[in-house]
């Protein structure tokens, strides 16, 4: 779990200060904390045992103090979203609504505006749609009267808090390219992409792989781990290509050298 929280900590946010209308939150500054363990349900999806990381660092940070999270918005008895946390920034005694994104993204250099050029490794999740949907309506869910007993408990007025995003995100350029992805956070560059007929070749054949576990995206690649030849690496990626997922590789190259790379199906 360790590897986990240094791996979110050590993760760029997708933009800095401000950008697209948004604020990018300061995250807690995670060195030096009393790690103390606590369990994640292994069944949750990676984003929110992401959220399980940030409310740890939260709640350890001496910066912050945390006064809510998932907090539901209804309805009725209809549940129509949810606020990821709202904190007390102590050296200003202001609060901010905190929406957490954590994301993967490939880069595809055939679509001319960066915004858009950001993509899930599996073509179903999108940057500029994550972006709308967080502005259009996630944000205004702060102003929701089903909060009005929640804000009256703290003695705040909604209007007066502030609303910030820590997106973190990780990307993978084409393997033969680093298109430019401005105003975004060259800083988030940390892998490649490259299509399974392509990866099917004799450049591979000489490096050594292993597929990380979902969790195991987060966090920096290291040399102790069970290698794969080149052969039977692509017995598991086939797999993954006719189930229409891509799976993540850890490459170790023969200089020694590692890299996380992405092999797509489409």
């Amino acid at each position: 779990m360790q590897k986990l929280i240094e791996g979110f900590g050590n993760t760029p946010p997708l933009w800095k200060n401000e950008q697209f209308g948004l604020q990018q939150f300061q995250q807690p500054v995670y060195h030096g904390f009393t790690y103390v363990p606590f369990d994640i349900p292994a069944r949750l999806r990676l984003g929110h045992q992401m959220e399980y990381v940030f409310k740890q660092l939260l709640v350890l940070s001496q910066q912050y103090e945390l006064h809510g999270s998932n907090l539901l918005i209804e309805e009725g008895k209809t549940r129509i979203g949810e606020l990821d946390f709202i904190v007390k920034e102590l050296s200003s005694n202001r609060y901010v609504h905190v929406e957490l994104a954590y994301k993967f993204y490939i880069i595809d250099p055939e679509i001319s505006e960066p915004i858009y050029r950001l993509v899930g490794p599996n073509r179903r999740d999108m940057f500029f749609t994550k972006l709308d949907k967080l502005k259009t309506k996630h944000l205004p869910l702060l102003y929701h009267e089903s909060l009005n007993d929640f804000w009256a408990n703290l003695k705040i007025d909604p209007v007066e808090i502030q609303q910030e995003c820590c997106f973190k995100a990780q990307l993978f350029a084409p393997y033969d390219s680093i298109p430019s992805i401005r105003p975004l956070n060259t800083a988030c560059l940390i892998g490649k992409w490259i299509r399974f007929d392509e990866f099917n070749n004799l450049g591979f054949q000489k490096a050594h792989f292993y597929l990380p576990k979902k969790q195991e995206w987060v966090i920096e690649p290291h040399p102790k781990v069970k290698w794969l030849t080149h052969f039977e690496t692509l017995m598991e990626v086939n797999l993954q290509m006719v189930k229409e997922n891509a799976p993540m590789l850890w490459m170790q190259k023969p200089s020694g050298e590692i890299e996380k790379l992405f092999v797509v199906w489409w």
